[in-house]
């Protein structure tokens, strides 16, 4: 009798040859067995396994028995007699499992925590994608047992994984919240958020080794991320194995977790990923939910590292500091604090001296810090903390290229050289607490040559990012000077704060004036399109022949104030004689309701009374009237609406000069089609307003 799949766990594939030797087959979890065994059932998440060596039983699960092995892996490893392998690894690859203990506990979703000890096998099986449940090599005496139905292999090939990414996306989804995001968002609950991460913690067995991550923790309101990244860079090559959590992610939430550099896996993260929701969801109470999405990050993110045993985690503040989730470290080796300014003002407070405390919040007592020059309101609530603290609080100044020593920035923009300054002293704080740092010391002021080859190849999308797109020459056929399409370039940057945004003006009006190096995005693929100078910038060889035209293509969020942020941008821009020929607002493919996979794009409807408001503040700012109307809805065909440069007096108080595009991908299309029928245009769009904006462009550029 045949059966489809059933309930939320795991499915159970019991296959033999002569009845001794046993394969044991599920999506996740893989048993492998020596001795004959009656069945297994589910009950409540766990198992029940009749039949074990003398004639025991083992319910629930739980535990080493007889000498059966139990082990999580990914869902196309099996095992036979004790070996661990791969379909696709030649048989002498096999690896030997040792005997390990499968800790006791269920879940709704029918995996149990797992013992780490089995991490060194599963790390030959990482690069192995996950699709759903695979098996190879089943013999016709295939029989399972599940909810005492009868399964065969045929039907158990079509059952889908509960643990696939998209499941994953699915459950983080669940943990998305609309509550005020600090430390007192309830005052009904019974433990405030520090208290339940520490709760957290505890539940996860990480409490004793956080103490090993050696942690570098870094607040800021603009550049934390660029410090984080310069960081992991620099001490990376200098030989130390690093762990990196950022946040928010661009296109795929793995982005956040990076090891020795490298974004983690799928398989890694889907390992540690159903871990640590499995060991939480059995321990939720009605005083301790499972935690809000920023949280459970957070706390993912300390198991990976933990787990793998980094030598350093640099770790990034989500929001504020004081009360955020990454505030559970206690004991770091060296504390930063960037550049301060005005964001999130309805949770941090309206005045620079308020959000400087919430900053100040992850200072330690008697942990060193450092910090970068700040306007005195914030600098004196810096100082005045770290004396209450015992801190020795630093102030660095920015780097100078004489110390670069003719190596540039992989991150572009002379504010990068505060954030690089500031990486430079917290990474030189670590070496000297934890580090060797007489390996990596200059005898005068220039940088160790480590240190020099870290900020040079740091890298952190959408930041200062340059993105060529490649769309526009991937015709096979080779056009000729009267066919040939305009260019398409992106310069991308998620500046949202009017602090970031004069410092993003100031970064494109340089590199479109040529003031700056363009270094090549990863995306780009210039072959055929432009030739490489041996400094990294990209050089086109019609570079004379084409009519630069420069768009914004603008959103941000409700939250963010366009009266301020826009006429900035605008300002600032415009002194460099760096003009915008139109602008175009178009609203966010992501949403912030749900988690999605890279790979996933999904476009909903949305309303676009935002989007024409920022278009009505744009008019305003260019034409200098306070009457200003917009044309809804307006239809455009082709360049004529970039060529036209609307200098002339309005005709009933309307302008078209900008437009609201109903999504990104039409705004997209209309760009390429623009540049496609276009040869003498050098179109140069400026991305900005919003990480999400900026993760949508490079997720629909990467298709």
């Amino acid at each position: 009798m045949e059966a489809g799949c059933g309930g939320g766990g795991p499915v159970v594939v019991v296959g033999g040859d002569g009845g001794q030797r046993r394969w044991w087959w599920l999506p996740v979890a893989v048993v492998v067995a020596e001795c004959d065994v009656g069945s297994w059932q589910w009950r409540g998440g766990g198992c029940r396994w009749w039949g074990t060596e003398g004639g025991g039983g083992n319910e629930g699960g739980g535990g080493f028995v007889g000498i059966a092995r139990i082990m999580l892996l990914h869902s196309s490893t099996y095992m036979r007699r004790g070996m661990l392998g791969v379909a696709c690894f030649r048989r002498r690859e096999l690896l030997r499992v040792d005997k390990v203990t499968w800790e006791n506990g269920g879940s709704s979703h029918g995996l149990k925590p797992f013992n780490l000890t089995l991490l060194k096998a599963y790390h030959s099986l990482v690069k192995i994608r996950q699709k759903g449940l695979q098996y190879a090599n089943m013999s016709s005496e295939t029989v399972v047992t599940l909810n005492n139905m009868s399964v065969t292999g045929k039907s158990i090939q079509e059952c889908p994984s509960p643990f696939t990414y998209e499941a994953a996306m699915e459950a983080l989804s669940s943990l998305i919240t609309r509550k005020k995001r600090d430390g007192y968002s309830n005052p009904n609950v019974k433990y405030k958020k520090l208290e339940r991460m520490s709760m957290y913690i505890q539940i996860l067995g990480l409490e004793e080794q956080i103490a090993d991550l050696n942690v570098i923790h870094v607040a800021g309101t603009k550049g934390k991320g660029s410090t984080c990244t310069f960081c992991e860079a620099i001490l990376r090559e200098c030989g130390f194995r690093t762990g990196l959590f950022t946040s928010p992610h661009l296109i795929d939430v793995k982005e956040r977790f990076r090891l020795n550099g490298l974004e983690i896996s799928e398989g890694q993260f889907l390992l540690y990923f159903w871990g640590c929701w499995n060991q939480l969801k059995d321990k939720v109470t009605e005083d301790l939910p499972m935690p809000p999405l920023f949280q459970f990050l957070t706390l993912l993110g300390l198991k990976i590292f933990v787990s793998e045993k980094v030598d350093v985690a640099i770790i990034e503040v989500g929001l504020g500091g004081k009360y955020d989730s990454t505030n559970v470290i206690q004991t770091p080796v060296v504390c930063g604090i960037t550049s301060l300014g005005f964001d999130h003002t309805e949770i941090l407070g309206d005045t620079l001296g308020k959000i400087a405390l919430h900053k100040a919040g992850i200072f330690k007592r008697q942990v060193p810090a450092f910090t970068v020059p700040q306007l005195p309101e914030a600098m004196d609530v810096l100082k005045q903390r770290a004396h209450e603290l015992e801190v020795p609080l630093q102030v660095i100044a920015p780097l100078t290229y004489e110390r670069l020593n003719g190596v540039k920035l992989s991150l572009s923009g002379d504010h990068q050289l505060v954030n690089a300054g500031l990486a430079v002293s917290l990474c030189k704080s670590w070496l000297t607490t934890k580090g060797s740092p007489e390996k990596h010391d200059s005898s005068d002021d220039s940088l160790p040559e480590a240190f020099l080859r870290g900020l040079s190849t740091a890298h952190l999308s959408g930041r200062a990012q340059i993105v060529h797109d490649s769309y526009l020459g991937s015709s096979n056929q080779i056009p000729d000077d009267d066919s040939c399409s305009g260019e398409l370039i992106f310069y991308l940057d998620g500046a949202h704060s009017p602090e970031s945004i004069d410092a993003c003006a100031k970064w494109f009006s340089n590199v479109v004036n040529g003031k700056i190096h363009r270094p090549i995005s990863s995306i780009s693929d210039v072959e055929n399109m432009e030739q490489v100078c041996s400094n990294g910038c990209i050089q086109n060889s019609n570079e004379s022949k084409t009519i630069p035209k420069r768009i914004l293509l603008f959103n941000c969020m409700e939250t963010r104030d366009p009266e301020i942020i826009l006429p900035r941008l605008v300002n600032i821009c415009a002194s460099s004689g760096c003009d915008f020929s139109k602008a175009i607002f178009v609203p966010s493919i992501s949403t912030y309701s749900k988690v999605t996979s890279g790979a996933s794009l999904d476009i909903p409807s949305k309303d676009l009374e935002w989007q024409f408001n920022l278009q009505r503040v744009w008019e305003r700012i260019i034409h200098g009237r306070a009457d200003i109307g917009v044309k809804k809805n307006v239809k455009m065909e082709g360049a004529e609406f970039i060529y036209d440069d609307d200098d002339d007096t309005p005709s009933n108080g309307e302008f078209s000069c900008s437009a609201v595009f109903p999504s990104l991908p039409l705004a997209l299309s209309w760009l390429r089609n623009c540049a496609r029928e276009n040869p003498s245009l050098k179109l140069q769009v400026l991305v900005t307003g919003s990480l999400h904006l900026v993760g949508d462009v490079l997720k629909l550029l990467r298709r």
